[in-house]
């Protein structure tokens, strides 16, 4: 069967909860979507106001607060929030990864320390975790095992790599000060076949929030390499059904997975810096038209927040004194316009609570697009106090 560029983005809105609102409780929502980017503290609130009907911010707070959601760095060696059950098969799978960045930085062996050091400052690191911990109390415990202190940097690769959970500390979007906590139940570290096997695990929670996807963007969503996520996928076998991509590229599904008609309505939003579904792909067009990537991320990394229309990236917005500005990379019809100022109108009250201006940092990019000479680009103040 092959899929059509509007089934194929169908799927994916519907598993991220994008064509409609969910009734959810923000832990299941969560574990549906499987992870929401979370470097920015303030995007997985957004993303799950996209997402859920009636999202209260509190309720992600508590489930933040008591680590049934949890703050973790995994795929893509970057910051996720993800359901405290999905945590450990998803660190397993990641260890390769994260070991080599980690532990193999030049940043890290200039400190002279090698693997084994590192295991035994690891597993001693997270019983000292047992408990909060801030990140100056870890690096004095690490610098009381070494009779020396560590270089900075060496620290804070050694953290990044221990599995910790981040623990909430403040507002306006419950992670402040950095503080962690050893992750439970344990993940098993530096172990090829347990990893193996729990990149099957990731491999199968991917396609039930991102599916139907190739090899290659499964290994785009993870940052691991290809190799490993063939042999999962043969490994998994009859558990996943074949497909074809509109260009003919083999995609991989679990049995059962939504995939609405192509034709089925999709309502505008304004989606979080850094989604998900901006990142999960290595081809992202079925999210993003070709000619719009290099405008939405940055070169160093950054992914502005995004006006979605019909499914797709159209342009970008931000939140501004004067309220909600919205720059659409191409002319959108009238009706379009009201369904974003709808959007950004219920948008502003839910920032106004916890930070007004979200993402003001990131402002700079601003200055960026205009030099990019956008001859049908139209910005709007979507909506004010």
């Amino acid at each position: 069967m092959r899929l059509t560029p509007l089934e194929l983005n169908r799927a994916t809105l519907a598993r991220q909860l994008l064509l409609e609102r969910a009734s959810l409780g923000v832990a299941d929502a969560v574990r549906r979507v499987v992870a929401l980017q979370a470097q920015q503290p303030a995007s997985p609130y957004v993303a799950l106001w996209n997402r859920l009907d009636g999202f209260d911010p509190a309720e992600l707070d508590a489930t933040f607060a008591d680590h049934r959601v949890v703050r973790a760095q995994l795929m893509r060696i970057t910051m996720h929030a993800v359901c405290a059950e999905d945590h450990q098969a998803f660190r397993e799978a990641m260890e390769p990864t994260l070991r080599a960045s980690r532990l193999g930085d030049p940043r890290f062996t200039a400190s002279g320390l090698t693997f084994a050091d590192a295991d035994r400052l690891t597993c001693g690191l997270l019983d000292f975790a047992g408990q909060p911990r801030t990140a100056a109390e870890c690096d004095a415990w690490l610098a009381r095992q070494l009779g020396a202190p560590m270089p900075p940097l060496a620290c804070r690769l050694l953290r990044q790599y221990a599995p910790l959970w981040h623990v909430p500390t403040d507002g306006p979007w419950s992670f402040g000060t950095r503080a962690y906590v050893a992750a439970r139940p344990r993940p098993v570290l530096a172990d090829a076949h347990v990893s193996g096997l729990a990149l099957q695990t990731l491999v199968r929670r991917y396609l039930e929030g991102f599916g139907p996807a190739s090899v290659a963007d499964m290994a785009r969503f993870a940052l691991v390499q290809r190799a490993r996520v063939k042999a999962a996928v043969q490994a998994l076998g009859d558990a996943l059904s074949r497909l074809e991509g509109p260009d003919g590229t083999v995609l991989y599904d679990v049995p059962g997975g939504l995939r609405p008609a192509g034709d089925t309505p999709a309502p505008p939003r304004l989606m979080a810096m850094w989604d998900s579904i901006l990142l999960a792909y290595a081809d992202r067009s079925r999210v993003m038209p070709a000619g719009y990537r290099s405008l939405v991320t940055r070169m160093n990394g950054d992914v502005l927040p995004t006006l979605l229309v019909d499914g797709y990236v159209a342009g970008v917005w931000r939140a501004v004194p004067e309220g909600i500005e919205a720059t659409a990379f191409q002319p959108l019809p009238g009706l379009v316009w009201e369904g974003l100022a709808a959007e950004a109108g219920a948008l502003l009250p839910f920032l106004g609570d916890r930070e007004r201006e979200v993402y003001r940092r990131y402002h700079h990019w601003w200055a960026k697009l205009a030099d990019a000479q956008l001859p049908d680009a139209e910005t709007r103040l979507l909506a004010g106090p």
